[in-house]
């Protein structure tokens, strides 16, 4: 299935038995074997994974797979793009890693299931590699609207919109200059006389306009109306 939504990786321990299965998935599949054998033939091509063996499905592959004496497997389903860069096969590390996975799946240790997709991938990477650290999104619209419904009661600053975002003031100023092409203050400032031109094209008065604005005076509005006029 492909994504219809941002999705979280997934670790857990599946059993496999005799009965065939067959399917394909929009995302990355790692498998590790704990127990038994697992049989797979990947895009018409046979691999057998036992105790200890791995092997990375690429999305959209189909996977023909069955467990004649049954087996187990660590398995994750992962959305992360690097993947694609992964050896063939697992080093004597990320065997030893997956164990402890397995066993934290088992236990249900949030910590280790939390880390371990990221922590597996990077043991199963060629080594001098490293995988990109997926950044959160950063919704500016959103984030707008937020800025407009507190200006009439609250002053904004660029503190307060980085905390929103889930970052450090220099992270969400780098950001701002990155995807945005501004500075944070002028970003911030740029939002509050838009929104104060909307509402004096609606007929409210200078220090209306300014209250619900963020500004701190009528005058202080009427000088940056001046200044971009």
């Amino acid at each position: 299935m492909g994504r219809t939504a941002p999705a979280h990786d997934h670790l857990s321990v599946r059993a496999y038995g005799a009965s065939h299965g067959c399917h394909d998935h929009g995302h990355f599949q790692i498998l590790v074997g704990l127990e038994g054998a697992l049989e797979l033939e990947i895009a018409g091509r046979g691999q057998r994974i036992a105790a200890g063996d791995g092997c990375v499905v690429p999305p959209g592959e189909r996977h023909d797979f069955e467990a004649r004496q049954g087996a187990r497997c660590l398995v994750l389903d992962s959305h992360a793009s690097d993947w694609a860069l992964a050896m063939p096969g697992p080093t004597a590390a990320t065997q030893a890693l997956a164990r402890y996975l397995a066993e934290a799946c088992a236990r249900g240790l949030p910590r280790a299931l939390a880390l371990g997709p990221t922590l597996l991938l990077e043991s199963w990477l060629p080594e001098g590699s490293a995988p990109r650290r997926a950044r959160r999104a950063i919704d500016w619209s959103a984030l707008a609207d937020w800025a407009r419904t507190r200006w009439a009661h609250e002053a904004i600053e660029v503190g307060d919109l980085a905390a929103r975002a889930h970052l450090s003031p220099a992270q969400f100023a780098a950001r701002c200059r990155e995807e945005l092409g501004l500075s944070t203050q002028r970003w911030l400032r740029g939002l509050q006389l838009e929104q104060a031109r909307r509402l004096r094209a609606q007929g409210l008065p200078v220090a209306e306009a300014a209250r619900r604005s963020g500004y701190r005076s009528p005058s202080a509005l009427t000088a940056a109306l001046r200044r971009r006029a």
